[in-house]
């Protein structure tokens, strides 16, 4: 079987200490969590937890099975064989040593709709928000000029809605 990169969204009761089992179960597994993202949902008291792993289909549906029988698991989705959408945030810091980079970076920066959100006299630094491709294609864009510094948030993903209708915002009931 072939190792492919798998997005996995494990929806959990927001509680101290879920976090550390579910790594563990990668873990013990003989994963590398290459990404990983968390944060509350639309449903208080619930979180989403997004994986980027690598392994074979055969075990990383092992994992979501065992997954799925931990008490604070409420929902496990593997988007790899799904339509999904997927983003990440990337903090770049990349080096301006000729005033004359600066337009350069700054036009590249515009392509990809990178924003400026701290300037100095010898960097920029650029807020991007995509997929794994645009970061990676945005990062070797700059290698050049020489990057500074970088981080990522993690990939986050939702499933792709399959001609819904559109959904209207539901509002908190009003309180007496």
């Amino acid at each position: 079987m072939s190792t492919r990169k798998h997005v996995v969204s494990v929806t959990v009761r927001d509680e101290p200490g879920v976090l550390v089992r579910i790594a563990g179960l990668f873990a013990r597994r003989g994963f590398n969590i290459e990404s990983l993202s968390v944060a509350q949902t639309e449903t208080p008291g619930l979180s989403r937890t997004t994986f980027v792993v690598s392994g074979d289909t055969a075990t990383i549906e092992q994992v979501q099975k065992q997954l799925q029988k931990l008490i604070d698991v409420i929902k496990v989705v593997d988007h790899t064989e799904t339509k999904f959408v997927d983003r990440e945030l990337m903090l770049i810091k990349v080096a301006v040593r000729q005033p004359e980079d600066r337009v350069e970076i700054r036009q590249i920066a515009q392509d990809f709709r990178a924003r400026i959100v701290d300037v100095d006299r010898r960097a920029l630094t650029f807020e991007v928000t995509g997929d794994e491709g645009k970061m990676s294609a945005f990062i070797e864009q700059m290698r050049e000029f020489g990057i500074i510094e970088t981080i990522r948030t993690g990939r986050v993903a939702l499933p792709r809605s399959a001609g819904a209708p559109a959904v209207r915002p539901v509002r908190a009931p009003k309180v007496a």
